[in-house]
């Protein structure tokens, strides 16, 4: 575990040095696509059940948690056009380097979830999983990837994700939780990376 924070406090301090031209890029494209803050901080659940504020790039109207539901499928009016681009390449996500920083995150773990989606856990699934600190990425991301695609045609997204997904995202956890090492993390962010450029190139021809 002390092999594993050391490599999340390096690669996330240099992703952060590395990305800081692309990171104020994307700020000052959110600034002028469209009012409300820069960020979006929303409350997960981490490790040891402690609550922490998930850091992200803003990519739908202001308050709009307020105006539906917490699921986000894909074509959801309330994403904005700066939003889209930023979901399809994942780039909202590069704020919580500085989850992994602080020490809320590591780069590869359980996705974090809200409160609302933790009451549907086994017990025993959710110790297990709230026993490591969450992730930016994990099996289950990768699994789910267009995750708001399969939730585009749902009346009731959190109801479809509790009854399609959340099961074999919960599995995948599992496995990993189960096998995890410094190379089992450098194989998720490999096919993390490969992933997403897989799929956003295939979309684009």
């Amino acid at each position: 575990m002390l092999v594993k924070r050391l490599f999340d406090v390096l690669a996330s301090g240099l992703g952060l040095i590395i990305l800081s031209p692309c990171l104020l890029l994307v700020a000052m494209l959110i600034k002028l696509d469209s009012p409300g803050p820069v960020f979006y901080r929303g409350v997960r659940i981490g490790r040891s059940g402690k609550p922490f504020k998930i850091i992200k790039f803003r990519t739908m109207i202001k308050d709009a948690e307020a105006q539906g539901p917490l699921g986000t499928p894909e074509g959801d009016p309330r994403i904005t056009r700066a939003g889209k681009v930023l979901r399809d390449f994942k780039l909202d996500e590069l704020p919580q380097l500085l989850n992994v920083l602080k020490g809320d995150m590591s780069l590869v773990g359980p996705r974090p979830e809200a409160a609302l989606y933790l009451q549907y856990y086994r017990e025993e699934d959710k110790r297990a999983i709230l026993s490591v600190r969450p992730g930016m990425t994990d099996y289950g991301s990768l699994r789910f990837h267009d995750e708001g695609k399969l939730l585009r045609e749902s009346h009731d997204p959190v109801k479809s994700y509790i009854e399609t997904i959340k099961d074999e995202k919960v599995k995948l956890q599992l496995e990993y939780i189960h096998n995890m090492s410094l190379a089992e993390d450098l194989k998720v962010i490999f096919l993390t990376i490969a992933t997403i450029l897989r799929t956003r190139l295939r979309r684009s021809t």
